[in-house]
């Protein structure tokens, strides 16, 4: 294999590797920095309040415990529910039927 195709092989499997680790990434990971609970602990936390498949999650600013918070859609058959986790002291801020108009 020549010089050129080794190095479109290798930068194509690490763009996919690196892709792979996308389905993992959060919107608001920006914010993480200021969270003393991490997002795995958070996921525990919010699968044991409402069992299911987490659907979508955000780190994020919002009124309510410290003002940081992660959001979790968890869906459990046909119905969703939104689980929020204070992100600074793991307390449950939420946990409400995810209606037709999630933001």
């Amino acid at each position: 294999m020549s010089v050129s195709k080794r190095m479109v092989v290798g930068v194509l499997g690490g763009v996919l590797f690196l892709s792979a680790f996308g389905a993992y990434a959060f919107t608001g990971q920006q914010l993480a920095g200021e969270a003393k609970i991490s997002i795995e602990q958070a996921r525990v936390t919010a699968l044991r309040v409402y069992p299911g498949k987490i659907t979508d999650q955000e780190l994020e600013k919002e009124k309510g415990g410290s003002g940081l918070r992660y959001s979790f859609v968890i869906r459990n058959g046909h119905v969703s529910h939104e689980v929020g986790i204070d992100a600074r002291t793991g307390a449950i801020l939420e946990n409400s039927l995810e209606g037709d108009h999630a933001d």
